[in-house]
């Protein structure tokens, strides 16, 4: 085998990646894909093309006005296969079309989907699209039918409405055929609650959602990983529910002009949206910079594991909140729901935690550097970027190309994880022969 071809499952899914954003990329180039004369520059492409298929959301130019109709549904299909994952979507086609997989493309959907084993890589597959049809297609007939009956478009014009943004809440993208998101439909539930269930449903992750399916009326026979997630996404929801309405509430430029019910139903609107779907229905750039703070932190947080959403995940943070736990409370073991954690768990985290921290200091460094944007507004791009969240306060098309290529790579490396891509990069394990003495250094 020759040096240069990918071993590692996680090479082989960073290439995959690659190589759907490189053809995103020539797709969009297409003058047909760009309206009005000419065709899109290739930063602009690309920029929308890493953004799509890493499922993010941050634009560049104006989604409906910039792009056509076939350049819009280039963006459609880019997040749908960014969102299903590369490895996983081409395992599902040789399936669906040969109807057996091979051993790299086993070894690659199960490391992707992080499935148990091998063996049940096939069925996870199908899963997973039964799955995506059945919430995408419920979400988009809902939607269709509000955008027909209530703002009174056209059924072909109302049911591609409600097909593109039922994908791109599913798959958390945030793209959306408006050119204010979704500031127009702030207020109106039958829009913003289907697509504020397809963005939760989304980001629990495809193993909780075939636990859920599987022993729902059984919680004692989840996994430490569905409880994690559940209890985690109930908390954040209503935390940030609660402070973005709160914080907001008297701000005349973002819910204050609101009734209250309207003003809470906003405030959720936004809590969801920072589980890394970048729908917005306010004006972020008119957001007090302490909502800006807390939003980084929940998208920072992000949501479940091996589904559509970004972040640390909160599988991730649900450990690290244990192991803090046990530490204070002078425990010797960090035990979760029962069952003991083990210690390459702890180190896995804790390493996840500092990658990501390492980037979004220094991608905001780098922005910091090359423009002049504040500090709040530069760390909540990064952290949207890194999250693959798509929120803005509208500072993106704004910010030089040099530092659209930081974002660019920030959104990358954020969908395939820090540590997806630092296994990718080793070539080969190097296996311990022997081990140093144990000394402990001071702490604090």
């Amino acid at each position: 085998m020759s040096r240069l071809s990918p071993r590692h499952p996680a090479q082989v899914i960073v290439l995959g990646f690659a190589a759907a954003i490189l053809v995103g990329t020539a797709l969009l180039l297409l003058p047909t894909s760009k309206a009005g004369p000419g065709s899109a520059t290739v930063l602009e492409a690309l920029f929308t093309a890493t953004s799509a298929v890493c499922v993010t959301g941050l634009i560049v130019v104006d989604t409906p006005v910039y792009w056509t109709g076939g350049g819009q549904v280039v963006i459609l299909g880019l997040i749908q296969v960014g969102g299903f994952g590369i490895m996983s979507f081409a395992s599902l086609l040789g399936v669906l079309l040969a109807r057996r997989m091979g051993l790299r493309s086993r070894i690659s959907a199960a490391a992707e989907t992080k499935s148990v084993g091998f063996g049940d890589v096939r069925k996870v597959l199908l899963g997973v699209l039964r799955i995506t049809l059945v919430v995408e297609s419920v979400t988009a007939l809902v939607l269709a039918a509000r955008f027909s009956l209530g703002y009174r478009h056209g059924f072909w014009q109302a049911l591609w409405l409600g097909v593109f943004h039922a994908v791109s809440a599913f798959n958390n993208a945030g793209f959306a055929l408006f050119s204010d998101s979704l500031i127009g439909y702030a207020t109106d539930p039958w829009i913003c609650l289907p697509v504020c269930a397809a963005v939760i449903i989304g980001g629990l992750g495809f193993p909780v959602l075939f636990e859920l399916r599987r022993h729902f009326h059984y919680p004692a026979r989840w996994h430490m990983t569905t409880k994690l997630v559940l209890s985690g996404t109930a908390v954040l929801l209503l935390i940030g529910t609660v402070f973005i309405t709160a914080v907001e509430w008297s701000n005349p430029e973002t819910l204050g002009a609101l009734r209250p019910d309207e003003r809470i139903l906003a405030g959720f609107f936004q809590s969801t949206m920072t589980r890394t779907a970048g729908f917005n229905s306010v004006d972020f750039a008119q957001l007090n910079p302490v909502t800006l703070l807390a939003m980084d932190v929940l998208m920072f947080i992000g949501g479940g594991p091996a589904g559509t959403a970004g972040g640390l995940k909160i599988t991730t943070f649900g450990v690290l909140f244990f192991i803090l736990y046990t530490e204070i409370s002078g425990g010797t073991a960090v035990n979760v729901f029962g069952k003991r954690l083990p210690r390459s768990v702890h180190r896995q985290a804790i390493s996840i935690v500092l990658l990501a921290v390492g980037l979004v200091i220094t991608a905001t460094m780098i922005l910091m550097l090359i423009t002049d944007f504040g500090l709040d507004r530069v760390l909540f791009e990064v952290v949207s970027a890194f999250a693959t969240v798509g929120l803005s306060t509208g500072i993106t098309a704004g910010i030089p190309p040099a530092g659209q290529v930081v974002l660019i790579l920030v959104m990358f490396a954020g969908r395939l994880g820090p540590v997806t891509l630092a296994s990718a990069l080793a070539l080969r394990s190097r296996p311990l022969y022997y081990e140093y003495p144990k000394e402990r250094p001071l702490i604090g």
